[in-house]
């Protein structure tokens, strides 16, 4: 029987064990790390929209009416010819509060759509009146109700003849005045230069239109127009984007 000792290539069977038992943990640990996933690449932000030449500047206006900054009206509220399903003759003005627009009846189920500001709850009027005439830059007179609320408008007021014309005045560059039964409403359909309030329920009682649309309406409405203001759409009524 031969007699080996033990030499250097031989591994007592205790230490091939724990090898295996330290690789076998290494690799459990190993498993047990998660590779980090690159973080994903930031969204590119939208573009803002391209401005449609009728909301560039107008510097033939004798006062500032700059460029729409569009980024604050958005498309819906744009002026825009539609599909115009009513009962309504051409040349009537058909504003709904509801939705924020304002109509002017074209012949053929027509009509030009913009979008409107309209008066918060407690101050819109609704009914069916004319418009009884017009005016370019109008002075801006707030009634006597508003000023006894706001005593700060009292150098504005009618004694006082109102507020002179301006880019900032907020009768805007134009405005169509609402008479009914042959009296003033004191509501009136008038410009601004905030395009953010388009499609929202803010001034005391007036419609509202970007300064641009204004001018396109008054230049389009004649004296003696019927205008229809109501709160709530017709059901019958449909309007669809042409």
């Amino acid at each position: 029987m031969t007699d080996r000792s033990p030499g250097a290539g031989d591994v007592p069977a205790r230490l091939t064990r724990r090898f295996l038992l330290l690789g076998t943990g290494s690799l459990m640990l190993s498993g047990c790390v998660s590779t980090p996933e690159p973080k994903p690449a930031p969204l590119p932000k939208p573009l803002p929209p391209v401005r449609p030449a009728m909301y560039d500047a107008m510097p033939q206006e004798p006062y500032d009416v700059p460029a729409v900054d569009v980024s604050q009206m958005a498309p819906e509220w744009w002026r825009s010819e539609v599909d115009y399903a009513t009962d309504e003759r051409p040349g009537t003005l058909v504003v709904e509060t509801a939705q924020k627009y304002l109509y002017h009846v074209r012949p053929n189920g027509r009509a030009m759509r913009y979008g409107i500001g309209v008066g918060r709850d407690g101050f819109a009027w609704q009914g069916r009146a004319v418009i009884a005439y017009r005016r370019v830059w109008p002075r801006w007179t707030p009634p006597d109700s508003m000023v006894a609320r706001q005593p700060e408008l009292e150098p504005y007021s009618i004694a006082n003849g109102g507020m002179d014309p301006s880019a900032t005045n907020p009768m805007g560059a134009r405005g169509l005045y609402i008479h009914q039964n042959g009296r003033d409403t004191i509501y009136r359909v008038h410009g601004t230069h905030q395009p953010w309030s388009i499609g929202r329920s803010i001034s005391s009682g007036c419609i509202r239109l970007i300064n641009q649309d204004i001018i396109h309406l008054h230049d389009n409405v004649r004296d003696g127009s019927p205008i229809v203001v109501r709160h709530d759409a017709a059901p019958d009524l449909v309007a669809m984007a042409g």
